[in-house]
């Protein structure tokens, strides 16, 4: 009678605390797998929960920000008459679509890391109150393995057999009360498990979409060259004439003030009115005294469609002063590795190339005065002279550490960008 009220106890014990065993050893596999899908997948460096938190949520608006401009830009591009500025469009867009699937890409990153953390320490919960129960279990079966005809040779079996199943009876709703937390916690983890395989498909289907964009930009680009071979000698001189400017120039701010003299110059050039023809009667003609017209004030806004340049945590604001005490010009930004570069604003291509310490860089004119500078591209895709709307691709970042700094000049002298967006 006593064994098979133990048995049945046990039976009992089993199933309330069962869950844990379940968890633990046949659910270990897809923890494991899952766990070992975050450290492989993940770049991320460990971060603490309100630093992931943040990361989580920057990288969901950025996402929903770049597949609002891939919409614009889409809807652009079907609008454009013009077949340049149609295929700028659309470059554009797919450029915003890539900066979406990065974006998705580290969100997925990020609710692996959080699912990670919040498993572990699960796992650390349930080993804690596993162990009076371990304990438990374990009295109970060395009761059980007792022989019951022994029993009736024992001076008191029969009385401590009365003692031990009222013990019992008292025991087992004790386990079912101080476990019933235990099995909502089972059931936390179970959950944490379905989160983690949503978010490594998210994740893996992130990566494939991610791929497949920067192939169609790829094939987009490589049409855009070949459309362009026929301007191939003048944007060959213009190179030429950059590439000297960067050799002449001291510094980098002596590079922009260089490429801004040289804009003037091609504007005032522009500007001026074409020769006028010879008439076919020269005695005929009169001279006529022409007043120059007052100057007109020159426009000073800036783009107006200003935007950072890469996805990415913000390193150092504008103004901030490093290690050295040098006062940062402008923002430097974090990205990840690889990352899609964009036009931060629409402009004309004055640099592009390795200079000096800083990387590739790409300086753009845009309307009005206002330059932006680019620096810390690991691949650039645009020669100068190239006409840009905001958020055509520039290129790809190093990553690994290496900022994007991204500068946005009015006459030459550095204000803050966020201000202009």
């Amino acid at each position: 009678m006593l064994k098979r009220f133990l048995v049945i106890t046990l039976s009992a014990c089993a199933i309330v605390t069962g869950g844990f065993g379940l968890s633990v050893a046949a659910g270990a596999g897809s923890t494991q797998q899952l766990t070992a899908g975050v450290m492989a997948a993940s770049t991320a460096r460990p971060l603490d929960l309100a630093a992931n938190q943040e990361s989580l949520r920057r990288a969901q608006q950025e996402a929903a920000a770049a597949q609002e401009r891939a919409q614009t830009l889409t809807a652009q591009a079907q609008e454009a008459t013009q077949a340049v500025e149609k295929t700028a469009r659309e470059a554009a867009a797919l450029a915003a679509l890539i900066q979406q699937s990065e974006a998705e890409l580290v969100e997925a990153e990020v609710r692996l890391t959080l699912i990670s953390d919040q498993r572990r320490q699960l796992d650390r919960r349930l080993a804690v109150r596993q162990q009076p129960l371990v304990r438990l279990t374990g009295a109970l079966q060395n009761m059980a393995r007792r022989p019951l005809a022994l029993s009736a040779f024992q001076p008191g079996s029969l009385k401590d057999t009365v003692y031990a199943r009222a013990v019992l009876e008292t025991t087992l709703p004790q386990i079912r009360v101080r476990t019933a937390s235990l099995r909502t916690e089972l059931e936390r983890g179970r959950l944490l498990e379905r989160s983690a395989a949503q978010s490594l498909a998210q994740m893996r289907s992130s990566e494939a979409q991610l791929q497949n964009r920067k192939a169609q930009l790829a094939n987009l680009e490589l049409r855009q060259r070949r459309a362009s071979r026929q301007a191939t000698g003048i944007a060959y001189r213009e190179n030429e004439r950059a590439l000297l400017l960067a050799e002449e120039a001291r510094n980098l701010d002596s590079l922009i003030d260089r490429l801004g003299e040289a804009t003037a110059l091609r504007r005032e050039l522009a500007a001026l009115t074409g020769p006028i023809m010879r008439p076919e009667r020269p005695g005929a003609s009169q001279v006529m005294s022409q007043t120059p017209a007052p100057p007109t004030p020159r426009a000073t806004h800036p783009p107006s469609d200003v935007q950072l340049p890469v996805q990415g945590r913000i390193a150092a604001g504008f103004g901030a002063v490093d290690d050295a005490g040098i006062r940062s010009k402008g923002l430097s930004l974090d990205p990840r590795a690889g990352a899609q570069v964009v036009s931060p604003a629409s402009g004309r291509v004055a640099f592009a190339g390795p200079y000096r310490g800083f990387g590739r860089i790409v300086i753009i004119e845009h309307n009005n005065g206002w330059t932006s500078l680019v620096t810390g591209l690991g691949r650039s895709d645009v020669a100068v002279g190239d006409a840009l709307v905001g958020g055509s691709p520039l290129g790809s970042a190093i990553g690994d550490g290496t900022f994007i700094t991204f500068e946005l000049r009015r006459d030459g002298n550095p204000v803050n960008p966020l201000e202009y967006m």
